[in-house]
């Protein structure tokens, strides 16, 4: 069984946007504050929560970071446009499964999975 993300220990040197890999990592963790060119919505994303917003994977052309547990817990998503540093589009994702956010599509989201999606399709 994998090691949650949470309980992974932290990269110890500075991350560029170009060397964030594609997929998840499950042998460690990158936090917003590694990240060299981080925009605001990021490093900021999960101060509500009393923690910092750890790399997730990229989707298409996007950036995904999580604050907040990834199951059954307050959470909230950032897609960040590699291309576009300052196009940021969140999704807050409630313990009871709810969850709303703006898409790449414009549109707002109740479903994590539909959210996700638009940013595949806008890639």
């Amino acid at each position: 069984m994998a090691t949650p993300a949470e309980q992974r220990p932290l990269v110890e040197h500075d991350v560029h946007t170009e060397d964030l890999p594609p997929l998840p990592q499950r042998d460690s963790r990158i936090v917003a504050s590694r990240w060299v060119e981080a925009p605001d919505a990021i490093t900021s994303l999960g101060v509500d929560f009393g923690e910092e917003a750890g790399y997730v994977r990229r989707i298409g052309r996007y950036l995904l970071w999580r604050a907040g547990p990834a199951v059954h817990a307050d959470a909230r998503y950032a897609a960040v446009d590699a291309d576009n540093l300052g196009r940021v589009f969140t999704f807050r994702l409630f313990p009871d499964g709810s969850g709303e956010g703006s898409g790449a599509d414009g549109v707002l989201h109740a479903r994590f999975r539909s959210w996700k999606e638009s940013l595949r399709d806008d890639s």
